[in-house]
């Protein structure tokens, strides 16, 4: 794994031993980047179950003011704080080791509104019904704030405008999708 474009720029990042996390693979990456690649320049940015922080860090090498980086698993957060140095970014993360429930509380107690939020959690077990049912009142987000999900493809999203959001798109791949929401 390694990040793209920007700064930093072929910088191979390390990834936790095991199968607790699932790296984004490079090339669905770049897809997801030349998607939202006008609105990542001094944008803050938020990387829910981060595993090796490569989707913040691909955001941070592309312009990201600032990405905070949300994870529990400990070999994770290693990485993360091992790549961010890697890249030379450690002054623009913000690292938070918790689960992402209490990660979303604790931001609450900040100024921060989050531009761009982008989660992966663990497939088919409704972690992003979680997650949105958290963020339909919180104030790191506003109508501005683009959410995408990265999901498995049987992954269900009926209950967004019960929660006060809409899917703006939604991008499919051979085994999973990105749904890029934003709030009513």
């Amino acid at each position: 794994m390694r990040v793209i474009a920007g700064s930093a720029r072929r910088t191979t990042l390390v990834t936790p031993d095991g199968l607790d996390t699932r790296p984004t693979t490079d090339r669905i990456k770049e897809t997801l980047f030349n998607m939202i690649n006008n609105d990542i320049y001094d944008c803050n940015f938020l990387d829910l179950f981060s595993g090796s922080g490569g989707i913040g860090i691909e955001a941070l090498s592309r312009g990201a003011c600032k990405s905070c980086f949300v994870e529990n698993n400990r070999n994770a957060i290693q990485c993360i704080k091992t790549n961010l140095n890697k890249t030379h970014f450690e002054d623009k993360g913000i690292v938070l080791e918790r689960d992402v429930i209490s990660a979303i509380a604790f931001l609450e107690n900040t100024d921060i509104i989050f531009d761009i939020i982008f989660m992966d959690p663990p497939y088919n077990k409704e972690w992003e019904k979680k997650v949105l049912l958290s963020l339909s009142n919180s104030k790191i987000i506003n109508e501005y704030t683009t959410i995408i999900v990265e999901m498995s493809l049987e992954t269900t999203t009926d209950y967004l405008e019960e929660y006060g959001f809409e899917l703006v798109k939604r991008k499919d791949y051979k085994t999973n999708s990105h749904l890029f929401i934003k709030k009513k």
